[in-house]
């Protein structure tokens, strides 16, 4: 793939034009320009200099007041399968970057290529010509978080050399994926800071030897560990303690947090200050419940791991403006430095694969304002929760033609008063702020544990509807401190489309469990109700059920549109009338 094709050139391009271009860019050619009319051909030493050519040159460049377009040379025998994604979002987690990719076909293999530039490039191979022909002219120009995606084909020599018939048709889906993959497309590339900082709580009393002589020691450790620390000193006047916010590579984090230790124990020592310091950390209550693990074996096993003692503070102290919990950290300093290393790495991992969600849903649900549900915490660039009334929320862009969706959401029966509100306040302020009719239908029985709410309303109701309501059950602490938000849903498909859901030995229903981690089941035996329907059930977290919701409502659309083909092809009835 060393060759490229360079477009767009005016009629009175010449070799030399393109010689001085490629010099300029320092960007090394090992034969001479083949110019025509229009276009040209040069080879590179080697693949990495060609996409290095495309990257600096490719519409930034300009040769005779047009820019120039630089791409792989590919033969027209050999644009088959095989395609090029450049320009990725460096921070893109792979599954979202999965679930754009197989939309268009089933993807035998993504494989990353290391470049120098910021942004991530991925070589990708569809099962079929058509697969990659159609996932070419949906995805170049496609913006994903404000970059913009560039696709070309790559040479495909093997597809090449089979006939039509022994080249692979596959359905859409994953294919074999080669290595197991971590992180994100771009995470190979030099290591960035974490959008998520650490966040401190010390005593007052030691603010002033953390900062030092006129800021001489905060900048030291910041220099050190490569750290951006701010310590809010002015906030909360007269607090017994104020908090401090690291920003850094999870290992620039900890290492400032081990150097702040040690300053507060010095310190300590010096003005004879006897109490225990213990390491307060400073987490939003998202990813409490995750830290802590079922039955609290999570945090078990970090305090048995790092020899320490780990207490959280109770959901009561909770506010809405004010999310985050204290998480306090017992021991020696070193110890005290393990234990948030691994705390800070459960936290990490819940909030990457909340914006991992986050973002697959935006994509799934195109124009969706995530940002306005007050469900990540602040500190992550997102505005956080409000108090005020649904007309104070930021706007949502309307969708077009959206189809109404009815769910049925199970939530625990002590919540249903506060759902409603006091005479009905906060369910009619909920329906409002959505744009969903929601319901409570009456117990089953006296002693049901758990109620059901049916919402009915468009994608983007059912989104903010949905998220308000795991939000209020979470706050109102009507699940255990150590367990995360998980309701089961309900939602109704046609009986001949449930085969669709599950798919071929349960492939279909597996890649969605895969994709959403939510569990997803379509029970067997069931008899469909009245309108000829079956019961999918899904049940996990808020946005795991989001995912698995979304990608039902997409089979079902297809299944849709493949029955008004069939009756398109087919025809109109004939008349029994002469």
């Amino acid at each position: 793939m060393n060759k490229l094709y360079i477009g767009n050139l005016s009629e009175n391009a010449a070799p030399s034009d393109l010689e001085s271009i490629f010099k300029d860019a320092k960007i090394p050619v090992s034969g001479p320009f083949l110019v025509k009319t229009g276009y040209a051909f040069v080879d590179c030493p080697d693949e990495g200099w060609a996409l290095k050519a495309i990257e600096a040159l490719s519409g930034k460049t300009e040769l005779h007041g047009k820019p120039i377009e630089v791409e792989h040379s590919v033969p027209k025998r050999q644009r088959i399968r095989r395609l090029q994604i450049r320009n990725i979002p460096p921070h893109l987690q792979w599954e979202v970057l999965d679930s754009l990719l197989v939309q268009y076909g089933v993807v035998e293999t993504c494989e990353q290529v290391n470049t120098d530039s910021e942004t991530a490039v991925v070589n990708v191979t569809y099962s079929s010509k058509d697969q990659a022909r159609q996932a070419l002219d949906k995805l170049n120009g496609f913006q994903l978080e404000n970059f913009t995606l560039k696709v070309a084909y790559i040479p495909d020599e093997v597809a090449a050399q089979q006939t039509p018939s022994q080249q692979p048709r596959g359905r859409r889906g994953l294919g074999q994926r080669g290595s197991s993959r971590q992180g994100s497309p771009g995470s190979v590339s030099k290591q960035k800071p974490c959008d998520l900082p650490l966040r401190l709580l010390v005593p007052t009393q030691f603010v002033g030897a953390i900062i030092g002589k006129e800021g001489a020691t905060i900048r030291n450790i910041t220099k050190q560990t490569q750290s951006k620390i701010d310590v809010h000193r002015k906030e909360n006047a007269g607090a017994a303690e104020k908090s401090i916010t690291i920003l850094s590579t999870p290992e620039g984090t900890s290492a400032a947090c081990k150097s702040i230790l040690e300053i507060m124990h010095k310190e300590a020592q010096d003005i004879k200050f006897t109490e225990e310091i213990p390491l307060k950390i400073l987490a939003h209550n998202n990813f409490v419940g995750r830290l802590i693990g079922k039955e609290g074996r999570n945090l078990k096993k970090i305090e048995q791991d790092t020899d320490t003692k780990i207490t959280i503070s109770p959901l009561q102290e909770l506010t809405l403006y004010n999310p985050e919990r204290t998480i306090t950290v017992k021991g020696s300093v070193e110890t005290c430095a393990k234990a948030e290393e691994e705390i800070m790495k459960k936290i990490r991992e819940s909030y990457e694969n909340d914006i991992a969600s986050m973002n697959l849903q935006a994509h799934l649900i195109p124009g969706l304002n995530l940002n306005a549900l007050g469900l990540f915490p602040p500190t992550s660039g997102m505005p956080p929760p409000t108090s005020g009334p649904p007309s104070a929320m930021p706007p949502y862009p309307q969708f077009e033609q959206s189809e109404t969706e009815t769910v049925h959401l199970f939530i625990p029966a002590l919540s249903v008063g506060a759902i409603i509100g006091k005479q009905g306040q906060h369910i009619k302020q909920l329906s409002r702020f959505a744009g969903a009719s929601i319901k409570i239908a009456p117990a089953e029985a006296p002693d049901a544990k758990v109620r059901m709410v049916i919402i009915t309303g468009p994608p983007e109701a059912q989104f903010k509807a949905q998220g308000r309501i795991y939000g209020k059950i979470k706050e109102e602490n009507f699940v255990s401190p150590k367990e995360e938000v998980k309701l089961e849903a309900h939602i109704r498909v046609p009986s001949f489309a449930a085969g669709r859901v599950i798919g071929k030995g349960g492939k279909t229903v597996n890649e969605l469990q895969n994709l959403s981690s939510a569990e997803v089941v379509v029970p067997r035996d069931q008899t469909p109700d009245e309108n000829d329907q079956v019961v999918v059930k899904i049940t996990g977290h808020f946005y795991a059920c989001q995912v698995a919701q979304r990608k039902i409502q997409e089979i079902l659309t297809q299944v849709k549109q493949h029955q008004q083909q069939k009756a398109l092809q087919s025809g109109p009835p004939q008349s029994r009338w002469k």
